[in-house]
């Protein structure tokens, strides 16, 4: 057997048994690969009483990330927020996507900001993107309809007087196997006129017309919440975001 090895060279011939032993004394050459990433935050939540839509999570994807055998890496998956709330981020190593932004309601502030932004109430702020990851939720209307969701694909669609703002759409991906759309924005809200549909990428769609939830972002896309059309006290929410993936 030649010279024992070490983190750097491995000259000779190892038995799988010498190799073990080496690599758990920490004696073994690294290797370095590049790899392709795909990393989504959760979703933002979209709100009750004519609430906007919720904004995706941040989406980034690309190749040509090195990593080192043998070191460890963070990879946190975003969780979904629950209606009118923020997403949760997702990293992987030094990649931090930032959760959808929440869409906002009726009497409440304006829309958060977030991976996405979310859809705005009437004359409120809209929610603004991350420059890289996602765009800006949609505006609302003087009649009482919202904004949908921002989307990593394009903004928000703003709201008519009877039809809230449709959401972002997503981005496809071939990196979990065949060609999957994520972060779609959710729609928004309206009063007695059509709810908002969710943008392409699991966005949520928005309650469709009177006092009706809106649906939720789907799993695994870091899509937005659909904002609830009219809203009664105690009646009905909006979606929840979709859990974004790593």
């Amino acid at each position: 057997m030649s010279t024992f090895p070490s983190t750097t060279s491995a000259d000779g011939i190892w038995t799988l048994t010498d190799q073990r032993t080496a690599l758990m004394g920490s004696n073994w050459p690294s290797q370095t690969y590049s790899i392709d990433y795909l990393v989504v935050a959760g979703g933002g939540g979209g709100d009750t009483t004519l609430g906007g839509g919720g904004g995706a999570g941040g989406f980034q994807s690309s190749s040509g990330f090195f990593v080192t055998s043998g070191t460890p890496y963070t990879v946190t998956v975003g969780a979904g927020a629950s209606p009118g709330s923020r997403g949760s981020n997702s990293v992987f190593s030094s990649i931090t996507s930032v959760g959808g932004g929440a869409g906002t309601r009726q009497a409440g502030p304006g829309a958060q900001n977030g991976g996405s932004g979310g859809g705005a109430y009437y004359t409120n702020p809209v929610g603004l993107g991350t420059t890289g990851q996602g765009n800006g939720g949609g505006a609302g209307s003087p009649s009482e309809t919202s904004g949908g969701g921002g989307g990593s694909g394009g903004s928000g669609g703003s709201a008519t007087p009877t039809v809230g703002g449709s959401g972002g759409s997503g981005t496809a991906s071939p990196y979990s196997g065949s060609p999957v759309t994520y972060a779609g924005g959710g729609g928004g809200g309206a009063y007695y006129g059509t709810g908002g549909s969710g943008g392409s990428g699991g966005g949520g769609n928005a309650g469709p017309s009177g006092n009706s939830a809106g649906s939720n972002g789907s799993p695994n896309t870091g899509g937005g919440g659909g904002g609830a059309s009219y809203n009664t006290p105690g009646g009905q929410a909006g979606g929840s975001g979709g859990k974004g993936i790593v």
